[in-house]
């Protein structure tokens, strides 16, 4: 038999499946509805079929999932779209292709974007116009056989949601996005699934394999597989010892290993006990509405959630990073800020999330960490926030405590003058945003390759930021800390508290055993 066909793709998610091949086909306009006043009539209706079938669709998922359909919902409400549909319609045009037309300009502006962020913002934005085309044409997207792999040039997240995946299964996109919501619901469901494969030939049925661990497509793979389904979440190939996440190099140094999480339900699968706690929760993945963002009882069950998980462990909560190419619907006034400059320019937001932290403090060994810092004076503008909030507190009587803040280094500027950051008291290394500053580059297909030739020099920086630090606790939580083939490099930059997706921790966990502390291998290796 012919040795199976491998196509290199980039991972998006861990794990190994195998599986009949389902070719996704792109949604086509149905037949013209006639094209007048009522045309809105039935526009208007078919929106708010969509918006009842994604309400249906988050009945019982996870906050994470139900954060994504929440922020559909709030696009379909935007008055905006329906003002520039119907300027369409009374213009003369069809209601379906008026729809069409204008949310294919948006997806058009998204698509072209330089930011790998706002990219990602364009499956949404299709996912929405699919969903209120099928309601206003009579002509329903269709689910896919459980237990195949996803083929296609995109994937909707709503699609992932309504799809059963406890029969395995897996995604291979010909291009796609490894920080768009479909890669973050994959790797929070363990579903294998890679991305930038490129097209290739395969029909609706064939076997196929993705390998989400290699970034490796496999076409006619051995017939033994062919009635079968594997499907491995590379988090539990081995049973990982409750050793707190405590681990060592081969001569004797410690090294802890905690998780990222980008919402609550993450953990549910990860003992607590194998970790030294949660290094990074994204909590503008939890928080993705500006209804969310108002809501202090919200986030502050979120964050108790997470503590009480814990037990006692450290619990990072980074907040909002928001804005710039991660916009939170409904604000728009300041879309050229992120992170903490949005946050100040915006205080009743940031307001907002302090007194959930800081009432949620009381509960666990809880860090803050801010978002995107660039300059000393944001660390103290907003611990001053946190200073009159807890003030309020105090007069009122809640329980409350002002936890440790500290700073993500995700901006160059950030890095080279970490000693003048005397209001930050921890750092953690963004590398995915530090590297993207660091060589200029956008985060489109070219950048895994900038991100390689990089290496060197944001190892370099680390290892000078390291030593600016001036012994503050220090810790790395980009997907460098991931990858074992760069565990050897960020021992030698100094750096001994790793904290990564719970898939990774067996990996860095093997690759410690093999290197001592200062990155060199260990003997006999």
């Amino acid at each position: 038999m012919a040795e199976p066909l491998r196509l290199k793709a980039t991972s998006a998610s861990p794990g190994i499946a195998n599986g009949p091949a389902f070719v996704a086909e792109p949604v086509e306009t149905a037949a013209p509805i006639p094209s007048t006043v009522s045309g809105q009539i039935e526009l208007a209706s078919a929106i708010e079929t969509a918006i009842l079938e994604l309400q249906e669709l988050a009945t019982g998922t996870d906050p994470d999932a139900g954060d994504i359909v929440e922020f559909q919902i709030e696009v379909l409400r935007d008055p905006t779209l329906i003002e520039a549909t119907g300027a369409r319609i009374k213009a003369g045009e069809n209601a379906a292709f008026a729809w069409v037309g204008t949310l294919d300009g948006y997806i058009r502006e998204l698509e072209c974007s330089e930011e790998d962020q706002l990219r990602t913002r364009a499956v949404d934005i299709l996912d929405i116009k699919n969903r209120v085309l099928s309601a206003l044409t009579g002509t329903p997207v269709s689910d896919f056989p459980a237990g195949s792999i996803y083929v296609g040039k995109d994937m909707e997240p709503s699609r992932f949601l309504a799809h059963d995946w406890s029969a395995g299964g897996g995604i291979v996109l010909y291009a796609g996005s490894a920080v768009g919501h479909v890669a973050l619901l994959a790797r929070s469901r363990s579903v294998p699934m890679v991305i930038g494969a490129g097209r290739f030939a395969t029909v609706g049925g064939q076997d196929i394999g993705v390998d989400g661990d290699a970034g490796i497509v496999i076409l006619q793979a051995a017939k033994s597989c062919e009635t079968s389904v594997e499907h491995r979440d590379a988090s539990k190939s081995a049973a990982l010892p409750l050793d707190n996440g405590i681990a060592y190099t081969s001569d004797g140094a410690q090294v802890l290993l905690s998780v990222n999480v980008n919402a609550p339900n993450e953990i549910d699968a990860v003992p607590a006990e194998m970790t030294a706690g949660i290094g990074l929760m994204r909590s503008e993945f939890a928080v993705m509405s500006l209804g969310d963002a108002a809501n202090e009882e919200r986030q502050f069950a979120i964050y108790r959630r997470l503590l009480d998980w814990a037990d006692g462990r450290s619990v990072t909560i980074r907040m909002l990073d928001v804005g710039g190419d991660k916009p939170l619907p409904g604000i728009t006034e300041t879309s050229s800020l992120r992170g903490i400059r949005l946050l100040l320019a915006q205080p009743q937001i940031a307001r907002v999330q302090a007194r959930a932290l800081l009432r949620a403090a009381v509960f666990g060994n809880l860090r803050i960490m801010l978002p995107m810092v660039t300059f000393p004076s944001e660390v103290h503008d907003m611990r001053q926030i946190y200073r009159e909030e807890a003030g309020e507190f105090r007069r009122r009587g809640v329980p409350h405590r002002i936890p440790p803040i500290g700073m993500m280094v995700e901006v160059p500027a950030a890095a080279v003058m970490l000693d003048e950051f005397e209001g930050a008291d921890f750092f953690s290394f963004g590398t995915n945003d530090l590297t993207q500053y660091l060589v200029a580059s956008a985060r489109d297909a070219g950048f895994s390759l900038d991100q390689e030739r990089a290496v060197p020099a944001v190892l370099r920086l680390l290892t000078q930021a390291v030593r600016l630090a001036g012994g503050r606790p220090v810790s790395i939580c980009g997907d460098m800390a991931g990858d074992p083939v760069r565990t050897s490099g960020i021992l030698a930059a100094g750096i001994r508290h790793f904290s990564v997706a719970p898939a990774r921790l067996g990996a860095i966990r093997s690759a410690l055993l093999g290197l001592n502390a200062d990155g060199t291998k260990a003997a006999g290796d």
